[in-house]
This record gives C-alpha cells, sequence and structure tokens, in this order.
C-alpha cells in the first residue's frame, strides 16, 4: 500500500509523536500556529524524521478531539480530525488557515510558524508588534488610519502641506482640495480626526505631511533611500527619514539624472523612450510608499545597477495577491486611506490598477517585463530589468493606439508582447504565459486579427498565431517573419507521404488534424500530391480517402 503521509514537515506540515500521548497544551498551541499563518495538516503519530510510529489510543476519537481543539482555542478553530490507516493509524488534523484576525490558546498564547536556516519548520510566539502586520495583512487593519493620541495638529508641518497644494496642481489631483482651508484640507484627506472634541493626526497625516521630529517619534518605520551602483562601485548612497511626499519628490528627482532615453522613429514622427519608463517609475514609487507595512522597522530601497532598477518595500503581498495574479487581483491596499489620499493628490493611479502601468511602461515600448520574482513574505521587490526597445513592436503599438485614439489595454499588450517573445503560439500556450484565461485570450486575439495585429493560422484548437507582417518591415526580421509563416507550409507535402506511409489510407479529416488546416487547404494538398502521381485516390466525392501510389 501506498503511502499517503508526506514524507518530511514543511510550514503547512508537521509531525508529531504520539507514543506517550502528546500534551494538550501542546496540540493546542501547534493548531494556533497553523491558523495564524497559513493553515495545514499536523499528523499526530509520526516522528520527525518521518517514520510512522502510530496514534495514542487517547487521541483516536476523531470527533471528540475536534470539539476539544474548538473549545480551548480563541476564537473556536474548527478543524477537521480523521484516522488515516498507514502501518499503523495515525491521526491528521487539517487546520484552516484563520482569517478573522488573530487566533490563541484558552491560556492566551498566541503562536505562528516559521522555516528555520536548515528548512524545518517551528512555532514561535507572536508578539505584539506583529499583530498589527497580521491583521494588516488580512486587510483586517489600515494602520495609515489609525489615530495618534498623543499628536496634535502641531505635529503638521504647513511648509508640506504647501507642498501637498503644489503637488495637486502639477499632477492633475482633485482640484476641490486647493478650496479648503489647511484644517479643512487635513480632514478630507483622512490625515487628521475628530475624537471627544478634540482634533488628532492621523498616521497618514504624520506620514504625508508631519514635521521631521514628529516622524520619528510617531513613525519611526518610515524610511527610505535612494543608491546608484556601478559594478561594486556606489555612485550615489542617500537616506532618508522625509515626509512621504518630500521623499517621493527627491527620489522622482534622482531617477531623473540616471535615466538616459533615446529618440525612436515612428513613421514622421520621434518618440522618446527613457531607459525607465517616467510615468511607471513614479507609480512603482509611490506603490512602494503606499503599500509597505508601517508597522514594521524597515526602509523603502531604490536602487539603479548595471542590469536594472530594482524597488524594494517591507511588507509581502496582502492576503490574497501572488506574483501569477497581480495584473487580476482586485485592487486594495495595505495602507487603505493613504493609498486614496495619494490617489486624490494625482500622484498615484486614480483606479487603484497602479501595476498596470508599471508593466504598461516596458509593454509599449516592447522591453522585458517586470519581475516580481525576489518578493518574499516579508518584502515586496520590484526589478525594472535594462533592455533594448523593440521599434518595429512599439511602432505598430503606437499607430494601433492612435488609430483607436486610446491606449491598447494592459490584457493585449501582454499577449503581443508574449507572441513576439514564443511566436506560432496557441491560445492555450498564450493563456498560461500570461496567466489570463483561454475565454478572454481568445477574445484578445479575435480582436487583434481583426485589427490586423496579429495573424492566424492553422485551425480548431491548434490554431496558432504570430504577429502581423507590420512588424517585420527591416530586412533582418523579414526573414524572420518569413521563415516563422511559410516554413510549415514547405514541409506539408512530407508531412502528409509520411503520414500515408504508416497508414493503409489517409482522408481529409485527417490532413486537417495533421496540420491544423481548413478543409479547404486540406483539399487542395491532397488533390496536390495525386496530380504528382504520389497518392491516389480510393474514391471519389466529399470523403475520399487515398494511399500512396503503387
Amino acid at each position: 500500500m501506498a503511502r499517503t503521509i508526506p514524507v518530511k514537515e514543511t510550514l503547512t506540515v508537521e509531525f508529531k509523536s504520539d507514543l506517550k500521548k502528546y500534551g494538550d497544551a501542546d496540540l493546542f498551541e501547534d493548531i494556533v500556529a497553523f491558523a495564524n499563518t497559513d493553515g495545514g495538516d499536523l499528523f499526530l503519530g509520526v516522528e520527525d524524521d518521518g517514520t510512522i510510529t502510530g496514534v495514542h489510543p487517547g487521541h483516536s476519537n476523531p470527533i471528540t478531539l475536534s470539539a476539544y481543539i474548538a473549545n480551548n482555542t480563541v476564537p473556536p478553530i474548527s478543524t477537521r480530525c480523521e484516522i488515516i490507516d498507514e502501518e499503523t493509524p495515525v491521526l491528521k488534523i487539517t487546520v484552516p488557515k484563520f482569517y478573522g484576525g488573530i487566533a490563541a490558546t484558552r491560556s492566551g498564547k498566541m503562536l505562528r510558524r516559521r522555516i528555520k536556516i536548515d528548512g524545518t519548520p517551528e512555532n514561535i510566539p507572536m508578539y505584539p508588534t506583529e499583530i498589527a502586520t497580521r491583521l494588516s495583512d488580512l486587510r483586517l487593519l489600515d494602520y495609515s488610519s489609525m489615530i495618534v493620541l498623543e499628536g496634535s495638529l502641531n505635529d503638521i508641518d504647513p511648509l508640506e502641506i504647501e507642498r501637498l497644494r503644489r503637488i495637486i496642481l502639477a499632477y492633475d489631483g482633485d482640484k476641490a482640495l486647493l478650496e479648503l482651508s489647511d484644517e479643512e484640507l487635513l480632514k478630507a484627506l483622512g490625515f487628521s480626526r475628530e475624537q471627544n472634541g478634540t482634533v488628532y493626526p492621523t498616521i497618514a497625516g504624520i506620514l504625508v505631511v508631519g514635521k521631521n521630529l514628529s516622524i520619528q517619534k510617531f513613525a519611526p518605520t518610515n524610511k527610505s533611500s535612494f543608491q546608484v551602483l556601478e559594478g561594486t562601485s556606489v555612485r550615489v548612497n542617500e537616506d532618508y527619514t522625509l515626509p512621504i511626499l518630500a521623499a517621493i519628490e527627491k527620489i522622482i528627482a534622482h531617477t531623473e539624472v540616471w535615466n538616459p532615453q533615446q529618440e525612436l522613429e515612428i513613421g514622421l514622427f520621434r518618440m522618446p523612450a527613457p531607459e525607465f519608463d517616467k510615468r511607471a517609475l513614479r507609480e512603482a514609487i509611490v506603490n512602494a510608499f503606499c503599500h509597505r507595512d508601517y508597522s514594521v522597522m524597515g526602509r523603502i530601497r531604490v536602487a539603479i545597477e548595471d542590469d536594472g532598477l530594482t524597488i524594494a518595500n517591507p511588507g509581502g503581498f496582502i492576503e490574497g495577491v501572488t506574483i501569477k495574479n497581480l495584473l487580476t487581483a482586485e485592487p486594495h491596499g495595505r495602507n487603505q486611506l493613504l493609498a486614496d489620499a495619494l490617489k486624490r493628490v494625482g500622484l498615484a493611479e486614480k483606479t487603484g490598477r497602479g501595476i498596470d502601468r508599471i508593466f504598461e511602461g516596458s509593454l509599449i515600448y516592447g522591453r522585458h517585463l517586470p519581475d516580481y520574482s525576489n518578493t518574499t513574505p516579508t518584502t515586496v521587490s520590484l526589478f525594472i530589468p535594462r533592455s533594448k526597445p523593440d521599434v518595429q513592436l512599439a511602432r505598430i503599438i503606437s499607430d494601433e493606439q492612435n488609430r483607436l485614439g486610446r491606449p491598447l489595454p494592459i490584457n493585449t499588450l501582454l499577449v503581443l508582447n508574449m507572441l513576439r517573445d514564443i511566436p506560432r503560439s496557441n491560445a492555450n500556450q498564450i493563456s498560461e504565459a500570461v496567466n489570463l484565461s483561454e475565454v478572454i485570450v481568445k477574445t484578445i486575439l479575435d480582436k487583434a486579427v481583426e485589427s490586423g495585429l496579429v495573424e492566424p493560422y492553422g485551425a480548431g484548437r491548434g490554431r496558432n498565431y504570430m504577429l502581423s507582417h507590420k512588424l517585420y518591415q527591416d530586412k533582418e526580421k523579414a526573414i524572420g517573419y518569413v521563415w516563422q509563416k511559410d516554413i510549415d507550409e514547405a514541409r506539408y507535402p512530407e508531412m502528409i507521404i509520411n503520414m500515408a506511409q504508416n497508414a493503409e489510407y489517409i482522408a481529409r479529416a485527417d490532413v486537417m488534424n495533421l496540420l491544423h488546416v481548413n478543409e479547404s487547404k486540406a483539399y487542395t494538398l491532397l488533390k496536390s500530391l495525386a496530380k504528382r502521381d504520389i497518392l491516389e485516390p480510393i474514391n471519389k466525392g466529399r470523403y475520399a480517402k487515398y494511399r500512396l501510389k503503387r
């Protein structure tokens, strides 16, 4: 009988020996640690090395144990307990991830799981400073909206309010805000709130328009840095403890200096193409300040290196967001009040889809895509690689956007980029590559074919696609286009003959399935081989069959 129990422990798998009956208090702590992390399975009756030794008779009633666990955890954790028949019975306790906040044992212990340096898991206490991070990750707490009861409006810097007003004008923010007095402006943006007749600043207010000393006192985690590295040499290394608006302006000003640009010839016009798209760069920097975890120490780091640009901030992706669904997940920030304020000011994308702008900044020039693969549970890391623009792809994108009078959707740009990198792909392959459903991809491809951006060939589910001949205007790319499009057709007769050599006879449907061509094309190919006396028809009509001529 094959083993059904995992062979080693992981973050979501734990083994416990039950030879001497595992202690109740330890069991409740294990359950709470699983619930406060990602959930998982606890196996009673398995040693640390994976050896199965069996569950103790005192734990042999799954229904009773499940109720016992619920009665000794706060809030009650609903587990699923079952006996697994291996070499000897083992108890499997499945613990769901707890989305309602923080779970604790009845005695008040809060724990979480983590992976040690040696790769094995352990349970550790959850400290008070980690609670805000956990609630924020679960979208149950907006740290930026918390009132600073020890503070006052004297902690707000009038010069930063003036900077705020200048930014609203410069970035086409909500002009109605400019009509408000300073006190009304702070309330409108959520930077101050009244409690028991007294107006206090919020964390967002301190972060955005607070005095430097007040930031160090009430929001000491608000630190950032800008670096320029050439090989192992450090050209620039600056650290800031500044209000967010001042820090963003400083970092953007620095990147301007280290962001060379070239001009692309698009027909009669020239299009500026900076190495890092300015709009995408601004959105990425603002995103880092909006979505960082301000309850933990650390700093936002912007670094320009030989290979590209990195923007990293403390705090991993919030619940429900992964690297794969970045472009499709419902927009929701860790610090919603702060994010909403920066949208109204004009710095952040008003739709909440700043991530689209970051990707668009590379896609419209045909450059390599932004990369989030270095992101960890505690840090979001964005890498924008240095790469040359694809002039021809940028041209057809620009032409199509001018024709439509609007930007192309981000999903269309992703599909075009993928077909540039991997031509002759079908809808299923494209769907997997760009993390979109096949239905959405087919809709995009149909529209792209209608507008002449993409050319299809073949039929049925095996229908393949490649970028239009519009992309291949220079000689080198024209050769690539001809090769991609015509090499298969040149081999069609050879492939049909090979199939006929291994079958008693072949029909039009066989050729359609083999080559992914339509019925008319299959008929033409068969008739051509018959005229050359390579094939001979066995019968006539729509369902004629052919065999090699003897």
